[in-house]
């Protein structure tokens, strides 16, 4: 139980943006302003940008990768509102093609977990195949434009996913003991959260389905498949970084943060993990 609530604050700690994006979300909606509500979202996510910087919270460079999110995210906003998939109710004056410039700070917010993840559970990835995994999340994100002109990949990239991620296992860090776990099963895990905060974003009207035009519904469940399949490109943009920054990843001889000894058995923490050995404080 303490492991849990250790690995909760920690969660909580690396969703800090995302708390704060939808903090911002909820009072544009409840406050009397005097601006469009997309318009002061757009204010308040950059403040917070800043301020995390400012604090330190942020490194300079995990917010130039917030930054590239934005990009890599407001270009696929641009796309699928003009194919119709999707439509903002307020886009205010800071907009272009019918999306707001703040939607990009909703795909920042997954940077800005992986980055917080990646430091605050000392991840490290053995078994990862660089450029295959890279390949796949290209093609995953090229499926996202051209599933309109040649028909939906997902299910077949899903399983190039899989066997790309093969025998790979993201190592992370709970208090004073490594675990490890499946880096696919990692993927599904954050794509279902994904999920229940888009239903949450909905709901406070950030964007809406053409099913949601009338009343809220709930988010189909086919779009947690979508998530899933994004956070690969989450994961391989900021796995670049990490290693730019010169840190060894994927390669399983540089496990210097395992400690020798015995490796326990494998053990089940709400999902299938490998506990692979005590850590000091």
């Amino acid at each position: 139980m303490k492991q849990l609530l250790r690995f909760a604050w920690l969660e909580a700690q690396c969703c800090l943006f995302a708390a704060l994006f939808f903090l911002g979300l909820a009072l544009v909606r409840v406050l009397p302003l005097p601006i469009d509500p997309a318009d002061a979202l757009l204010v308040w996510s950059l403040a917070v940008t800043l301020l995390l910087w400012l604090v330190h919270w942020e490194t300079g460079r995990e917010v130039a990768v917030i930054v590239g999110f934005h990009l890599v995210g407001l270009a696929l906003e641009l796309f699928k509102v003009r194919q119709g998939s999707w439509s903002y109710p307020d886009l205010g004056v800071a907009s272009i093609g019918g999306v707001p410039l703040y939607s990009g700070f909703m795909y920042a917010a997954v940077g800005s977990y992986v980055c917080q993840a990646w430091r605050r559970f000392d991840l490290r990835i053995t078994g990862y195949r660089a450029r295959t995994t890279a390949a796949v999340a290209v093609l995953v994100y090229l499926n996202f434009f051209t599933s309109h002109l040649i028909g939906d990949l997902r299910l077949l990239l899903a399983a190039a996913l899989l066997a790309a991620t093969w025998r790979t296992w993201v190592h992370f860090t709970v208090g004073r003991h490594r675990y490890a776990m499946p880096l696919a099963l990692s993927f599904v895990l954050i794509g279902f959260f994904l999920w229940a905060a888009e239903n949450a974003a909905t709901f406070l009207r950030a964007w809406q389905y053409p099913s949601q035009e009338s009343v809220w519904t709930m988010v189909h469940a086919a779009k947690l498949g979508s998530w899933s399949l994004l956070v690969v490109v989450s994961i391989v943009l900021v796995a670049a970084v990490k290693a730019y920054e010169g840190r060894l990843y994927g390669d399983p001889r540089n496990l210097s943060v395992l400690r020798a000894g015995p490796t326990p058995p494998r053990v089940w923490v709400l999902f299938p993990v490998r506990r692979v050995a005590p850590a000091t404080d």
